[in-house]
């Protein structure tokens, strides 16, 4: 036993109940406590919450998907890069070209003949002289990682324009040689193979690799080794280990910092994202579904970079089902965002109004995909991807942050409507707005009432403060309205590139509320939640990633301890006093599966908090439990990359008894999972 914890005499126990059970239910649980005393009713059923209260929200962001999540090691893959993306971007960025010993060529860009009209670009690579070949060269995202002995597949897709000089004579029907290697920087060769090339016909190589050792700063070379032509587009190299071993899979170690979050939804594929960079360039989901090299890669506009659709809506489906969580597709309105064409606070327009039924039937087609049978037009394509049973798609998203227009109140209630009518088993959510109060905020959460919607997205970014002040927010909700979606939060500190131990407990606070208000507040998702390293567009994020490593922040705990000890009943909590301003929060839930009772004690002040803990309706005796505490040497700590982690949950098995001392440590988050 732990030397905080200790039992009380069974007649000091009682006395104890006596006296709290008096307590009126439904008393704040946060304090300023001295000997403050907590009581739990343990052994009743309790009221039932969301069971899916803690998810997670993927936003293509701060290079999350490309050059992130999606596993794929080559930049630039398909030769779409643009300057609407970045303005010294052009098709051949990130590209080489590689003349070896002697050889002499160029490389152009060509889109007479491509693979598939939504993917036109392509390499036109000329030998005139082949040397020791002729060629381009890829160094990825900030150079490509490789590990020695593990197993690469680099691919291609090629064809034959000519043989020889392009406008002199050539033998057509003799293969182009092609060597494809992986090498470091400075020329050595980590692992090679040799291909041909023959015929006019667009058509896949691949070649699988094992690097002789570990380097973080690779690149994959492909020469040419004749004089004449070599058509080159989806040039690719993937890691065989991806996450779950999927092809065109996901990085297996980013995947794994997600899945160990145990969400129970995820929300994609992203906020602002959806809207795209105007009314006509919204992320349509239909272009990210089929064969890879037949999908139309693009700007990521509202974030200004690109988006190869690699990682597209099969995918996000496939990876929420791998890791257990239910799938929560985000689309727009049928506007653009309110700051759109460079105009801030005013750039909304609407799709017009002859193009909305069009709109509304690929939104009717994208649940068709998802829930439909293999029989059906977009079913069929969801199974030909590999999946021919149904994804089982419960909700959907529409909108994103919106200012609260007319334009956006016609279209809106014209998309749901629609699938209100032809879709009764979708749960479609709403958005009102960017702000946890505002105009917006009143103006969507009336029109919500208008339209009797079941479920609205909630949004803020704000000072660690405002969550302790907000403790109460949702105390004082309709509980007969519509459920709320707390779709992207976090707390601010002053300095937003650390996520500080402050901004965590903070959302832990916040996440406590959510809990004791789980039959209003349905679900919540922490913002952003990756970032890369030297390509982050927003700060603070819940994971920041290099291409070798993963730096977990404070936050990502909180969102780990609450993920993995979730609860579907909350249990009547009551305390002895309640002092503001708040610096101590609880909350106690039970998971109906397991029996287990979950406490969970947030102290965000900078002492120790003395706590007197009573769990009424249990067997007396001992208890067996998980004690996890969460803490760091200072609200100001952060967990820097290249140091030890300052910020780190701590877990050992314990026992104690029905009623039990402790204290909580300063700045501490502290989760008890007592097992039945």
């Amino acid at each position: 036993m732990n030397s905080e914890l200790s039992a009380h005499p069974r007649r000091r126990s009682h006395s104890l109940l006596t006296g709290l059970v008096t307590l009126l239910a439904g008393v704040p649980l946060w304090v300023n406590a001295q000997n403050t005393t907590v009581a739990i009713r343990a052994a009743e059923p309790g009221k039932a919450i969301s069971p899916d209260l803690f998810g997670v929200f993927f936003e293509d962001l701060n290079y999350a998907a490309d050059g992130g999540l999606y596993a794929e090691l080559i930049q630039n893959r398909s030769f779409e890069y643009s300057p609407t993306e970045q303005a010294d971007w052009r098709p051949l960025k990130f590209w080489e070209l590689q003349k070896r010993g002697g050889g002499e060529g160029s490389v152009g860009v060509a889109d007479m003949r491509p693979i598939h009209e939504r993917n036109p670009h392509y390499a036109l690579l000329t030998v005139q002289t082949p040397g020791e070949g002729v060629g381009i060269a890829n160094g990825g995202f900030d150079g490509i990682p490789l590990k020695a002995g593990e197993t690469y597949e680099a691919s291609f897709w090629a064809y034959q324009p000519f043989m020889g000089q392009m406008w002199g004579q050539g033998d057509n029907d003799k293969p182009m040689p092609v060597t494809l290697r992986l090498e470091t920087k400075s020329g050595e060769v980590l692992a090679e193979t040799s291909l041909r090339v023959q015929g006019r016909e667009w058509r896949r190589l691949s070649a699988k690799f094992k690097p002789s050792r570990t380097v973080v700063d690779a690149r994959l070379v492909l020469l040419a080794h004749a004089t004449g032509g070599l058509c080159l587009d989806m040039v690719s190299l993937f890691p065989e280990k991806t996450f779950r071993n999927r092809a065109n899979g996901l990085r297996a170690d980013l995947a794994q910092a997600v899945a160990d979050l145990k969400p129970k939804f995820m929300r994609f594929p992203g906020g602002c994202l959806v809207h795209g960079g105007g009314v006509h360039r919204y992320y349509d989901w239909k272009r990210s579904v089929g064969p890879v090299e037949q999908r139309r890669a693009g700007p990521n506009t509202t974030w200004g970079y690109h988006q190869t659709m690699g990682l597209g809506y099969f995918e996000y489906f496939q990876f929420c089902e791998d890791i257990g969580a239910k799938p929560l597709p985000v689309v727009t309105a049928g506007v653009c965002c309110q700051h759109a064409g460079s105009s801030p606070g005013r750039g909304q327009e609407g799709l017009p109004l002859e193009e909305m039924p069009h709109y509304i039937q690929d939104v009717l087609d994208l649940i068709e995909w998802a829930n439909g049978p293999a029989t059906s037009k977009w079913g069929g394509v969801r199974a030909a991807a590999g999946h021919p049973e149904p994804f089982g798609l419960k909700y959907l998203g529409v909108g994103n942050e919106d200012a609260i227009t007319p334009i956006f109140k016609e279209r809106f209630k014209s998309v749901y409507n629609a699938v209100k009518e032809k879709h009764s088993e979708i749960t479609v959510i709403g958005t009102v707005g960017p702000f946890a109060s505002g105009g917006d905020y009143d103006n969507g959460w009336a029109f919500a009432k208008e339209l009797r919607l079941p479920m609205v997205d909630e949004h803020y970014y704000v000072s660690p403060q405002w969550f302790w002040d907000n403790l109460s927010r949702y105390d004082k909700y309709d509980r007969g309205g519509a459920k709320v979606y707390v779709g992207e939060y976090a707390a601010h500190d002053r300095d937003k590139t650390r996520g500080t131990l402050r901004s965590a407990l903070a959302e832990a606070a916040g996440m406590i509320a959510f809990e004791r208000n789980g039959e209003v507040v349905s679900f919540a998702s922490y913002a952003p939640l990756f970032a890369r390293r030297n390509h982050t567009q927003w700060h603070p994020d819940l994971i920041y990633f290099t291409g070798t490593e993963v730096h977990l922040t404070a936050s990502y705990f909180v969102q780990q301890l609450f993920g993995q000890n979730s609860g579907d009943a909350y249990l009547e909590t009551t305390i002895s006093a309640a002092v503001k301003p708040p610096t101590l929060a609880v909350s106690a839930v039970r998971e109906s599966k397991s029996g287990d009772v979950i406490v969970k004690i947030v102290n965000g002040a900078a002492a120790p908090a003395p706590l007197q803990v009573a769990l009424s309706g249990l067997m007396s005796g001992e208890l067996k439990a998980t004690k996890t505490v969460l803490t760091g040497p200072s609200a100001d700590a952060y967990n820097e990359e290249g140091q030890p982690l300052a910020v780190k949950p701590v877990s050992n098995e314990i026992t104690l008894k029905p009623a039990f001392d402790y204290e909580t440590p300063a700045n501490s988050l502290t989760v008890f999972r007592i097992r039945k």
